[in-house]
């Protein structure tokens, strides 16, 4: 997940520098900046072409966020260049309190829930996305990053469980609706690394879907949903989706399949991992499964392994 959300971050922060670029520009020349929630005009940063009939024009995409004045660019430079997340934090309230209409504040608090994902802070992530949510509910880059933590560490002894699953349900399937309105990018970013990035994106939604469905014990629904991960994200594959996929294939007697995709998630990992563990304990009981053609020694696997936080872990 990091991966994504640093790669996705460089785009957005290119889009932002175009935008605001034109914006000074703009305001040199005597032009006044959108009005905020305004459109970018055809071919301004953020704006996608899209193939259409002749003569029809593509809707503007949502444009990048923009200062209103010299006073607030300035002040969001100086919270911008602060490196440490505590750091960061009280700059991004302090530019909130002193500008609390700015745009500016949304890029200002996803620094900040990057840098404590850096840290593994996961309990500040989800602080952090909910102020990006509460300003900005369509975003989707928050709205993973707290579905994600949700998903990862709500057990299903907790008291909360059915809250925080809901919850996290409800991010997930919210970002699959607005990562192609609201995600944004530079007009310049090569199309393919665009895909790269909303693919990875839909990815890990959905694998968030499949871990909730496993938690439940919805087998088929967590194998819908992480067949669904596993084929966005083939550019870089998680061993995680594959283990916990061969697990609820083997809860639903598929046991062929099962050790298929076992042996995928164990040629992905290292031994001494706890994801390569995992791996190796459910193909060998999925293989004990397959030779003497009755249930193995071994109980089924009843949940899915946990990630460790605040990202999935990556071969």
């Amino acid at each position: 997940m990091k991966q994504a959300i640093i790669f996705t971050a460089v785009l957005l922060v290119a889009s932002w520098a175009v935008a605001q670029n034109n914006n000074q520009q703009g305001a040199a020349q005597g032009q006044k900046p959108p009005a905020q929630g305004s459109q970018a005009q055809p071919g301004a940063a953020g704006t996608q072409a899209q193939p259409g009939a002749a003569g029809e024009q593509a809707p503007a995409a949502k444009r990048p966020p923009q200062a209103k004045t010299p006073e607030e660019y300035k002040a969001f430079q100086a919270a911008a260049a602060i490196t440490t997340p505590e750091a960061q934090e009280k700059a991004a309230n302090d530019f909130a309190a002193k500008f609390p209409e700015s745009e500016l504040r949304v890029l200002l608090y996803r620094q900040v829930m990057n840098s404590y994902q850096n840290a593994n802070n996961a309990d500040k992530m989800v602080e952090m996305g909910r102020k990006i949510l509460a300003i900005d509910p369509n975003d989707p880059q928050a709205l993973i990053e707290v579905a994600e933590v949700l998903s990862e560490r709500t057990r299903s002894t907790d008291l909360d469980f059915n809250e925080k699953t809901a919850e996290a349900s409800k991010l997930a399937t919210h970002a699959l609706d607005t990562i192609d309105t609201d995600l944004m990018f530079s007009a310049d970013a090569p199309p393919e690394k665009v895909q790269a990035a909303k693919d990875w994106l839909r990815a890990t939604a959905y694998a968030i879907l499949g871990n909730i469905a496993m938690v439940k014990h919805d087998y088929p629904g967590a194998e819908q949903n992480l067949k669904k991960a596993i084929d966005m994200g083939k550019s870089q594959p998680d061993p995680v989706n594959y283990l916990r996929l061969a697990v609820a294939l083997d809860n639903q007697s598929k046991y062929a399949e099962a050790l298929a995709t076992a042996g995928q998630a164990v040629s992905m990992t290292q031994e001494n991992t706890t994801v390569g563990q995992l791996s190796r304990q459910e193909q060998s009981r999925l293989k004990q499964l397959a030779g003497s053609g009755t249930p193995a020694a071994q109980p089924k696997p009843q949940a899915p392994p946990t990630s460790p936080q605040p990202e999935t872990p990556h071969p």
